[in-house]
Order: C-alpha cells, then structure tokens, then sequence
C-alpha cells in the first residue's frame, strides 16, 4: 500500500484542526450563550452620578464620587460631536448589526499588510464590553462581545445604544461620558462646544491617558488631526470647515478641577452633612445640592482672604527661599530638565505657583514658573522682597538665581509671594433669614482642611463687648451713661483665678469720666470691666446665651468683658445677626435645595423664614440702640477705615486679644452681616499693632465693597418705646434748647438721669 503524499497529510491535519477549531468554537458558543447578561442595565440605564454642590445661582462649587458623570440625552448631543464620533470609532455604525464584518475585513488586510495597527471593535461592541465584560483578551470573551453586541442590537435602537456610548465611554480625569469631559478639559457644556473641540475629545477613548491634553497636548493635538481628517474624508464635514477647525487654537481649563467656583470648605460641610444621612451612596446618586452661597459673594470673600494675607506677609519679613537649586554659571537651557523635575514636585496652592529665579535685581526678577512660562516681575510686584533685593551686601539677598519662590498673578500683574503661616477667614450671612452667603475657612482647603469659620473656637476679644453692653441696657444703664475710664486693681480672691489682675486698655491711656456710648466706640477695656461689674458677670453670661453662645465657654467673670473665652465664626456671625434683624436669632443655613438625578426636588430649606417663626430673644429697642452705638465705632472709632465703603448704615466692632494673638472685625447692615478674623493655628502673637483694625477690617471692607454693591443703604427704624432725648456730652444729663449738646436714645422707661448717672 502506498504511503500518503506529504500534501494529503498536510490537509488531514488542515481538516483535523479546523474541526478542532470548529468543536471548540461550538463549545464555546454552547457555553457562551446561555450565560449572556441580560440587558436589564442598559434598557433601564442608571449612571452613577457624583454628588453635585452648586452655588444659589448655579455655578459648580464640587462633585464627591470616584465618576464624574453628565448624563445626555441624545437629541441634545451637537451633530458635530456624534459626527466626530463616528468618523474615528465606528464609521459604519448606522450600516451594521453590532458587529462590522466590512471593518473586520479592512482592519485583517491593513495589519496583515503592516500599513496600520486598525482594530475592528464597533460602537456595540464597545458597548457591551464596558458595560459587561472585561478587558480580558481571551477567546470566550471575544466571543461573548459578539454574540452580546447582535443582543444589544436586537433590543436597542441605534440611538440608544450611541445614547448609552456617549454617556458610558471613560475619557480620562475620572470623566464618564462626553458631557462630562466637556466640563472637565473645557469648562463648558458639550452644546457649546467647536467643531475643533468636539473633535480633541472623540480621540480620546483609545487610549484616554495618552491624548489627555493636560498631561500629553501634542499627542492630544495629533489625535485630533486624525479625527478632523477622518471627517473630511468620509464627508462628515467639508474642507472649509475642517480647515476652519485645524486652525482652532484649543484652550483648556485652568484649573483641572471640576467647577466654576470655589468654596471647598462650603462644599465639604454639604459632603459631611449629606454623608451622615446617606452615607456612602451619596457618591453615586446624582444628588444635586443647591446651596446659598451666591457667587459673586463667595468670590470676594475668596480674593478679601487672600488679599488680607498677602498684606499681612507684607508687613513683616520675608522668610526665605523654600528651596535653592545651584544655577551659578550655568547656562538655563542646560538646566531646564532638573528645573522642570524639581518644581513638578512642589504643590501648587491657590494660585500660588513654584517657581525658580533666574535674574535677580534691585528692581527686576526674572522667574520661570511650575506651568513652564518665563515671567518678569517689577514694580508692586516685588514689595514682598524688596529689603532683600536692595541690601548692599549679596550674601543677604535671599533672592537669587536658583532661589524656589512662590509667585501669582493678578491683573496680569505677577507678584511674589510665599506659603503663608498665618490663617484668615470670612463667614456673611443673610440676617433676615439665616442664609450663608459666602464661607472661606482658610488660605487654602487642600493644604488645610481645617475649617476655621466652623471649628476654630478663638478669644472674640472685643468683638465680645456689644453682648456686655446690650445686656446693660436691660439693666437701666444707657449710651449717656458716665463711666469712669481709670485703672482698676482686682485681687487674687475677686477674680478667682488666683492671681491678682490689673487690666490695661490696649493704648495704655485712660480717658477718665466718659460715656458709655464713646466707651464702646474707643474699645475701652475698662469702661466694658466696670459696665460688667455693675450688671453682675453671672447676669451677662446668661443674656449671652440668647444669641446662641455657649454659656460654658464663657465663664461669668469679669475677664469675660474683654472677651477672653472662646467663640467660632459661626457663632459670632449668629450673634451680630441679632443686631441686624432686630432682635430674632436665625440660626445659619447653608443647604437651599435638594434635587434628586431625575430633576425631582427631594427637600428644600423654607428660605422665606417670617420673622415671627423665629425667636426673638432681645427687645427691638434694645437691637437698634445698639445698633446705633455699633455706627459710632464706624463713624468716629476704632472701625473708621470703613468709611471708606461710603454708607451710612454701616454697623460693626474691632476685636484684638491680648498680645494681638486674634484679630476680629464684626460688622453688618441691614442685608448682611459679616465676620472676618485673622490668626495663627497655634496661637501666638501677630505682631506689634496687628490689631483688629489693622490686620481684619480691611479684609471686611474688600469683601463688602462687592457684597454691598447696588444694595442701597437701608436706614434703620426706631422701633416704638425709644425716645431721642438732648444731652450734655460731658455729664449724659439733659440740656436745655439753648444748650450744646448731642442727642441720644434711650428707653422711654429709662430716660436720661437728671444727675450724672455713674458708674465708678
């Protein structure tokens, strides 16, 4: 018998293996099918959307959840962006039935030829892999994406599955789906975005990290280009809108973070809240929280913050370079890369950039930032460092080339700066109904997430008095009364501390016999020991407690007229709200609304309190006197520089604690009610004359220079049982018609005294 010939072996084992194959193929199928995922999750979709935080008006202030997500219905995705798509990811997608046998044909021929690397993963494909298989390249998987992908089109219609790719597809930056990716690299929603635009992101799903144009912008580019020519060549656009795009030059957000706004410390107070209630599931929810904070508001008290701290660093020295590269001699170009490396490793913080020095003069240093701009800086921009630029002998400056600085730019202005110690913050409020209107809890939220307008309890110092004297004035003393502004001396067994105490006024100087209403005014720490002590400090610490202080972190003695315990912003900007409302305490809010992922309104703050739901907890009379004698501090005391703002219905107090340790300014109007405050984390002195006035007052002014734009000024109105009654200014008695003297209010049970009412 003859042998078989080399050829008919060949094809036996040919047939054997392609039956084989073919077995195996059938098990597999056999296996396969059965085991394919119902289509429960896609015909029933549900994104898990991040917890969202919004501003009263709108603006993204923060999202909490490992995806960020922006549902899209379909017939709101641009032409533009669907046509994009499909010219790089599936151009036959409306021809086929889940999977391309045309493009598996193409894609085998290009990479067998070596003329392209060409995958043939369709629309559906892609679909079915993201929401069901893994990544895993096996020959079940493959085939499941199949056989899944025919399932998929057999009970979906076209526009649902794109629907489903174009909210599902992860395109980098934790950003699920196109309209979240047009939010994060551009800040903008994906209807307002360009035909050049559009296109940058349809070639990001290949490989998202590698075209992400924060960390890659030529390969992002080049990928772009390929969808734009893609475009023109399968008719999707004509050749003058693909030059039109070509020509487009991108800009991307500034910030990589997701919102239009920031108040991160506002935001987490929203997560905390939220994350009690709902614990880990707010972070798919969808939840959008609508919250108080306007703006506008928020965005002075951000730049009031910061401002005073630049000023505040200004005022004393400069502490030094953070780092020093050795650049003596040599050339930038051949250091740029360890430049580079060195300032990709330093942080950046609210907008203060690393940067290294490469020219230094008296009046000139040139600076190459973090962001890899060459920046010159001059003039204001070098107050910071302008001692050490200046002096005679170069082994003082600090500054020279190789010098890390920190730099930021305002007005197109750049400045140097540096990472402060010291913490400042600003809290307003709404007083007719409790809403926050902006919160900045400290320099900067990632740096230091301790929230200071919540959780810091500091000494309120003065800021603490106007509580002394609104408490006085139930207790028959009033703004005419004298008080005598002289040293006092307190023994060991009256102050009950154990230690003799002698308290000074700030200045050291004592007026002598003064009204109470100029006592206040001046800050008079012995005007406010001796109005305490006549009222009794166990009678004070009780009245205290009606505008929400805590009685125990203000122990009834008589130190407790300086202000000596402890208080949050919270607490004081609840307090002066008092003042401002006419006597009702609104208890703060920062929660509007809250909307659930199908638009639903699931709660809401009733944000039209009536007046009348709220408790009033002072006489209107005793709200508006006081009110009056917190002008004078404005008008002719320690607040004067916020005269600068030009109204008349300006009301507030200066607060600065032993050794200048706190820095306060409490002041309101009618519409809003503010606190700002200034200060180290671990207490220590802020410097000779940092006092209230000094260091706090003018971050107040800057932030109500916007806040009180347009509002007009709101008079005052006395309410019933106050009488303004002529008085001499030196003895608080009454003056006759054809006397000189000043008039003043007073309780119409508690009129002027016809003899000097004194307190001695």
């Amino acid at each position: 018998m003859a042998k078989p010939t080399f050829f008919k072996r060949l094809m036996l084992w040919f047939f054997i293996s392609l039956s084989a194959i073919g077995a195996l193929v059938a098990l597999t199928i056999a296996l396969v099918i059965p085991s394919l995922p119902s289509l429960e999750s896609l015909t029933e979709y549900r994104p898990k959307l991040p917890l969202r935080v919004y501003s009263s008006d709108g603006f993204l202030m923060a999202e909490f959840g490992e995806e960020r997500r922006a549902f899209i219905k379909i017939q709101q995705v641009p032409k533009k962006m669907k046509n994009a798509i499909l010219a790089i990811e599936d151009r036959r997608f409306y021809q086929h039935k889940g999977v391309d046998a045309v493009g598996v044909g193409r894609a085998i021929v290009k990479n067998l030829a070596g003329a392209s690397h060409e995958g043939a993963s369709t629309i559906t494909m892609q679909v079915a892999r993201n929401f069901f298989l893994s990544s895993d390249k096996t020959l079940r998987r493959k085939i499941s994406e199949v056989f899944l992908s025919y399932k998929i089109e057999k009970n979906l219609n076209k526009d649902q599955i794109l629907e489903l790719y174009i909210n599902q597809i992860y395109l980098g930056q934790r950003a699920y789906g196109f309209g979240a990716a047009a939010l994060v690299y551009y800040g903008k929603p994906l209807e307002k975005l360009t035909l050049a635009e559009c296109a940058l992101l349809a070639g990001l799903p290949k490989a998202p990290s590698n075209y992400n144009p924060f960390t890659n912008p030529k390969r992002a580019i080049q990928r772009q280009r390929e969808v734009l020519k893609n475009m023109l060549r399968y008719e999707f656009i004509d050749q003058k809108a693909f030059e039109e795009a070509m020509n487009q030059t991108l800009h991307f957000k500034e910030s990589r973070q997701s919102r239009d706004l920031m108040a991160d410390h506002a935001s987490e107070m929203v997560r905390q809240t939220l994350y009690d209630q709902y614990k880990e599931d707010i972070y798919t929810s969808g939840i959008k929280v609508y919250t108080t904070i306007k703006k506008a508001n928020q965005e002075a008290a951000n730049e009031a913050v910061l401002r005073g701290i630049l000023d505040y660093d200004r005022r004393h020295e400069y502490r030094g370079p953070e780092k020093t590269i050795d650049l003596e001699g040599k050339k930038f170009e051949d250091q740029k890369t360890k430049i580079t490396d060195t300032l990709d490793g330093m942080e950046e913080y609210n907008g203060f950039i690393p940067a290294v020095v490469i020219k230094a003069e008296s009046k000139y240093v040139q600076a190459f930032t973090k962001k890899g701009d060459m920046v010159d800086i001059k003039n204001d921009g070098l107050a910071l460092i302008q001692k050490t630029l200046s002096d005679k002998d170069p082994k003082n400056r600090k500054i020279k080339p190789g010098a890390i600085i920190r730099v930021i730019q305002k007005n197109k202005q750049w400045e140097v700066v540096q990472l402060p110690k010291v913490e400042a913050s600003l809290v307003s409020m709404d007083p007719q109904t409790g809403a926050i209107t902006a919160l900045v809890g400290g320099f900067d939220f990632n740096r230091n997430k301790y929230n200071h307008v919540t959780q810091a309890k500091r000494q309120p110092g003065s800021t603490f008095k106007p509580f002394i004297y609104s408490a006085a004035l139930e207790k028959g003393i009033t703004p005419a009364t004298i008080v005598n502004d002289a040293p006092l001396h307190f023994s060991a067994a009256e102050t009950g501390s154990g230690m003799d105490w002698d308290p000074q006024n700030y200045d050291n100087d004592f007026d002598g016999h003064i009204r109470l209403r100029n006592g206040l005014a001046k800050s008079k720490n012995l005007v406010a020991i001796r109005v305490l002590k006549a009222i009794g400090a166990p009678y004070a610490q009780d009245y205290a407690s009606r505008f929400g202080f805590d009685p125990s972190n203000h122990p009834a003695y008589l130190s407790m007229g300086l202000g000596v315990g402890s208080a949050t912003l919270i607490e004081m900007v609840t307090a002066y709200g008092v003042f401002a409302n006419g006597g009702y305490l609104k208890k703060p809010y920062l929660i509007e609304k809250m909307v659930d992922s199908q638009g639903q309104v699931i709660d809401q703050t009733n944000t039209m309190f009536q007046n009348e739901e709220t408790p009033r907890v002072i006489d209107p009379r005793n709200a508006f006197i006081m009110t009056t004698l917190l002008q004078d501090v404005v008008n002719k005391g320690t607040a004067q520089k916020a005269k600068a703002l030009g109204r008349s219905d300006i009301a507030g107090k200066t607060g600065t604690t032993n050794n200048q340790v706190d820095a306060w300014f409490a002041g309101y109007t009618p519409s809003q009610v503010a606190i700002a405050w200034i200060g180290f984390d671990q207490p220590k002195s802020l410097g000779k004359d940092e006092t209230g006035s000094q260091a706090a007052l003018p971050i107040w002014i800057k932030y109500m220079q916007t806040a009180l734009r347009d509002v007009p000024i709101q008079n005052y109105e006395m309410p019933d049982g106050v009488m303004i009654r002529k008085i001499k200014s030196d003895t608080g008695t009454p003056a006759n018609e054809n006397e000189e003297g000043v008039n003043e209010y007073f309780y119409s049970e508690f009129p002027p005294h016809n003899e000097i009412h004194l307190l001695n």
